[in-house]
């Protein structure tokens, strides 16, 4: 709330908020919603304003929503009010000498000036009308002089400018000739970021959908402007168009429920705590309601409270945002109240959005990932890594602030998918073919160490996680993360023996958590398990090695590396981390994710561009001894992953070395080739049953999770009757189980 009760009507308070002097004009209690585009009176009232206190940039009417009005859209008045100033103060219009005191005369300039603040279209429209009379009858050359002037003045105003390019004719268009100019973005009074509500001009809707929960949804319109590479996301949020008596209710209980906010201790377990604010949350609103005698049905009842607890102890639009699954990355760009939010999507990559938060926004968001994530920041620690658990959604938060930043808070917001990825899937997605996936399934199985290595957001995390899926649930599973991205509670639910362990920051200085280091120690006196780091960035390196070395044809030892090459990765290990080459060889596997760019350079897609065995005979430089050799090499030309010569001529050392210790296998190649296949074969059928029978979530965790001990105990049965798991019996059993458990999922719905 702006003004405090009892402020009077009209009244108005310029406030200075990153860098900008905004107005506050004061509507509580007016009897109609404040508009500068439907009313006269209020325009004359805001180039008033803008008449006495030249340096505002921005002007918000406080209602029961507040209506912000632009940079721009103040400018068009500022420069109304300008000339309203300008012809009074020079006297050129009531001046007696350019009227020869015509009372006639006086009278209308007396009118113009009048009009020109309710209504500068009108006022130019009477004007020009003015100045032809004027010409055709009166012998007066200083007056038609004086209003050809003004009419020149109008007419290089911006406001006049954009009128006449949109419209044929003003006259008789009334107040219609400012509702797109003057479109207010909304701005409910309990929260603070901006809408902007009109789309885009010259522009048209490629996608729209909503996101949310029944009751609760928001609309997001996808469109793309002529003159834009960008597409712009529209996001129009329940809260911004409720009802008058709606937004009275959530603007007493905020100021009620804001006194009660959480402490850092109870942001231990988000959810209870959100569950718990929900209930008060629900109470307050119906108690409210009944006081004002305000019908409010059980379900505007959940959505007012979502409402509520979402613009006290929530991140307001933030969650609204990570609603959507389309979305992959959030940017809030310094100084936060200035910069549109831009968002990254899945089809249409980055993206313009409507959306303008405030600086309260950006400090409210930093006070509370400190107490969630328990680390600092503040000049001496002006970078922020956290993790963010928003209603079943998962975001991993990176905020900077001064000095790193000098003009403030910004926020990068990663937001993690909802579900694990899967091998499936990512065929699907083509990411990688069905062979690709075949050989990483036979490389978990055979308990390779291994490294996924890729630039930023290529998606070397995803793929992580959709190979811990191979990892029989049998086998126990130890995640160290310093920010918490791959879905262990989602694994858990699988019925996975996953410990998931959080460990510091490579870039906190100052923490009561354990450095990485540490925890990988850890984790090898944690009993007999796979380990898999979230990602490789510090002095932790040495601890992966030793756990490599000590768990090497054992178990699963896996993680993530900035790098985009297998050599790339061997610099940064060795070079940069300090790992000794004897320990560095201990990787077997290297899995190079990359976006790939079109030729027009606008669209990005993921690939996996190469899959590469280390091998053990070289010294001092793999590159030149030949210590890395590709298994799958990614084509530009065929957009796919093909196997090199040395994969299928049996070459592979790390592949021998899994065969040497299974029985019919060892010696064996084409047995071994062949079992490759199998397990390609098999994540592909996965994904023609999904098209076959229209069920996308059969590509997700749930199923392939299913799929995936199918195939464990069919291969375990055929080995035990024929020896080896051969492919063909193998292939038809486990279809033939996997079909009957899709049919009785469809069936089941």
């Amino acid at each position: 709330m702006i003004f405090r009760k009892g402020a009077k009507i009209y009244s108005y308070e310029v406030r200075k908020e990153s860098g900008e002097s905004v107005a506050y004009v004061n509507y509580l209690g007016a009897p109609y919603i404040p508009s500068i585009a439907n009313s006269a009176e209020i325009m004359a009232r805001t180039i008033d304003l803008l008449e006495s206190n030249v340096n505002i940039s921005r002007v918000v009417l406080v209602q029961q929503r507040n209506y912000n009005y632009s940079f721009e859209k103040v400018q068009l008045l500022s420069e109304i009010a300008q000339l309203h100033t300008s012809l009074i103060r020079e006297k050129k219009i009531l001046s007696s000498s350019r009227i020869s005191g015509d009372s006639q005369q006086y009278d209308f300039l007396s009118f113009f000036l009048s009009l020109l603040k309710q209504d500068p279209a009108a006022a130019y429209v009477k004007i020009k009308s003015a100045l032809i009379d004027e010409r055709n009858v009166s012998g007066n050359e200083l007056y038609v002089s004086l209003l050809n002037n003004i009419v020149e003045l109008l007419e290089k105003t911006m406001l006049i400018r954009k009128i006449n390019e949109s419209f044929d004719s003003i006259a008789g268009e009334g107040r219609n000739v400012y509702s797109d100019i003057f479109a207010a973005d909304i701005i409910p009074n309990f929260a603070f970021a901006r809408l902007v509500s009109s789309l885009p001009k010259n522009s048209k809707i490629v996608s729209q959908y909503k996101i949310g929960e029944k009751g609760d949804e928001s609309v997001v319109t996808i469109l793309k402007e002529e003159k834009e590479l960008k597409f712009f996301y529209h996001l129009m949020p329940p809260e911004y168009f409720l009802k008058e008596d709606f937004q009275m209710l959530l603007n007493l209980a905020r100021n009620v429920l804001i006194e009660h906010q959480p402490k850092a201790e109870e942001f231990i377990d988000p959810e209870r705590t959100r569950q718990t604010f929900l209930n008060v949350a629900r109470d307050l609103v119906r108690e409210l309601a009944e006081s004002k005698n305000f019908k409010v049905s059980y379900d505007e009842l959940n959505k007012l409270a979502r409402i509520l607890v979402r613009h006290t102890i929530g991140f307001g639009l933030l969650e609204i945002l990570m609603q959507d699954g389309k979305l992959q990355d959030v940017t809030l760009n310094a100084p936060i109240s200035l910069n549109s939010v831009f968002v990254k999507h899945s089809e249409f990559d980055e993206c313009f959005t409507n959306i303008l938060l405030s600086q309260e926004d950006a400090d409210s968001w930093a006070a509370k990932l400190r107490m969630v994530s328990g680390r600092p920041l503040d000049e001496a620690n002006p970078i922020l890594d956290a993790d963010l658990v928003l209603e079943g959604t998962r975001a991993r938060v990176s905020a900077v602030q001064r000095p790193l930043s000098p003009k403030g808070l910004s926020y990068a917001i990663r937001r993690h998918r909802d579900f694990p990825w899967t091998l499936p899937l990512f065929i699907k997605n083509k990411m990688l073919n069905s062979f690709a996936a075949g050989l990483l399934s036979f490389m978990i199985d055979g308990s390779r160490t291994m490294l996924v290595a890729g630039t930023r957001s290529s998606g070397k995390t995803s793929l992580l996680g959709s190979l811990m899926l191979e990892i029989k649930p049998k086998y126990r599973i130890i995640l160290i993360e310093d920010t918490l991205e791959l879905p262990a509670d989602y694994f858990g639910k699988l019925e996975y023996d996953i410990l998931s362990m959080k460990v510091r920051s490579a870039l906190s200085e100052s923490s009561n958590e354990i450095s990485a280091e540490d925890g990988i120690r850890t984790s090898l006196r944690l009993g007999d398990s796979s380990l898999i780091v979230g990602e490789i960035r510090s002095t932790e390196a040495k601890a992966l090695y030793e756990a490599m070395r000590v768990g090497a044809l054992a178990n699963v030892v896996a993680g993530t590396v900035h790098g985009s090459s297998p050599y790339s990765v061997f610099d940064r290990i060795v070079n940069d981390l300090n790992v000794p080459i004897t320990s560095f060889k201990a990787t077997d596997l290297i899995v190079v994710t990359n976006p790939v760019k079109t030729p027009d350079g606008l669209h990005s897609m993921r690939r996996v561009v190469q899959v590469s065995e280390v091998r053990k005979h070289w010294t001092k430089d793999p590159l030149e001894e030949k210590g890395f050799v590709d298994l799958l090499k990614y084509n530009v030309e065929n957009d796919e992953l093909e196997p090199t010569d040395e994969l299928i001529n049996g070459n592979s050392e790390i592949i021998k070395a899994i065969a040497s210790e299974v029985k019919g296998w060892a010696g064996d190649w084409d047995a071994v080739y062949d079992n490759i296949l199998l397990r390609g074969k098999v994540k592909q059928e996965i994904v023609d049953i999904s098209d076959r029978l229209r069920k996308p979530e059969f590509l997700e965790a749930d199923f392939c999770n299913l799929a995936n001990t199918i195939f464990h105990k069919v291969s375990d049965e055929v080995t035990l009757e024929e020896g080896v798991p051969k492919s063909e019996i193998v292939f038809a059993e486990w279809k033939k189980r996997v079909e009957k458990e899709a049919e009785d999922f469809v069936s089941g719905l």
